[in-house]
């Protein structure tokens, strides 16, 4: 059996010198506004997953009205909900991620990216994939107000290999 999660999530701009996007910390004039590193990515990426196995969203699984998400590494999150899904039967095949931001450029970040979902989810590379676009100056985005990211993911039931 296969099935296919989409995931969502946006973060308003704030302080900082750097934004975390799927696990790599990219230098930036501004960080991003979060109860935990604020990966607008893996939280997209985590809810794809978690929707395909029809086991929620993240918000159920690390709430953040909980003080022990507080600042949390979501690359730890994103291993937690790769068990919960190997838990349940499921095993990752393969996911798509695009985060939506004006600034900073992410081209050069990409690969990094990659490998590090990669890793995390433990599937051959070229079972994730990685893209970046702008709005064109159009919406919140746009105007520089926060960074958004859609992740999509298909998952197998059993032991099928990724």
């Amino acid at each position: 059996m296969i099935r296919i999660g989409h995931g969502y999530d946006v973060h308003a701009c704030g302080e900082g010198d750097h934004v975390m996007l799927a696990g790599v910390r990219i230098p930036n004039d501004v960080g991003l506004v979060a109860h935990s590193d604020g990966d607008v990515a893996l939280h997209a990426l985590c809810d794809a997953l978690l929707g395909a196995a029809g086991l929620g969203d993240i918000g159920r699984h690390f709430p953040d009205t909980d003080d022990a998400f507080r600042g949390a590494d979501s690359r730890g999150l994103l291993r937690h909900v790769v068990s919960e899904l190997a838990q349940a039967g499921w095993t990752v095949g393969n996911v798509d991620l695009t985060v939506v931001a004006q600034r900073p450029r992410l081209s050069d970040h990409i690969e990094q990216m990659r490998d590090v979902v990669t890793q995390d989810l433990g599937v051959e590379r070229d079972c994730v994939n990685i893209k970046a676009t702008t709005t064109e100056r159009l919406g919140f985005v746009g105007r520089e107000e926060g960074i958004a990211a859609h992740a999509v993911a298909l998952i197998t039931s059993g032991d099928h290999a990724a």
